[in-house]
């Protein structure tokens, strides 16, 4: 069977630029409950939703205006029998230019139908890619936090 990563693609009017700075400020679309640091190579953060999510991220890779990857190296999920899915996984954003707009691709490699918590966390990249990032870049404010 084929692994079917969570993915998901913007394209939004705005500079790559743009995109990898606002990529980089977690706390602006993703969650304003963040310990560390996230916008240099090998800084590690850790978001918080209350006791639900807790995960650690480390930047892997940070090629400016162009790719982004998180590895999460620890996560406990509290609402899944294995509180762990997360942990090993990466999260990839990438950004090119298609008719002078930005196109970002969107992977949790690693985030599979196989997982327990596939459906929720997908649901919740959907809200937080597609939703406040998305705000973010086109109407300046995010919606960080659910």
């Amino acid at each position: 069977m084929k692994k079917q990563d969570y993915t998901a693609t913007l394209t939004v009017d705005a500079t790559a630029q743009q995109v990898f700075k606002s990529i980089n400020n977690v706390t602006k679309w993703w969650t304003p409950d963040l310990e560390g640091a996230s916008h240099q190579l090998n800084d590690e953060f850790t978001v918080r939703f209350d006791d639900v999510h807790v995960s650690t991220q480390k930047l892997i890779e940070s090629i400016p205006d162009k790719k982004i990857v998180w590895l999460v190296t620890d996560s406990r999920l509290t609402f899944v029998k294995d509180q762990h899915e997360w942990t090993n996984t990466t999260v990839v954003f990438e950004l090119s230019s298609h008719d002078g707009k930005t196109v970002i691709d969107f992977a949790h490699i690693g985030l599979v139908p196989e997982f327990q918590c596939y459906d929720g966390c997908s649901k919740g990249w959907d809200y937080f890619i597609k939703g406040s990032l998305y705000k973010l870049l086109t109407e300046g404010k995010g919606a960080p936090g659910l």
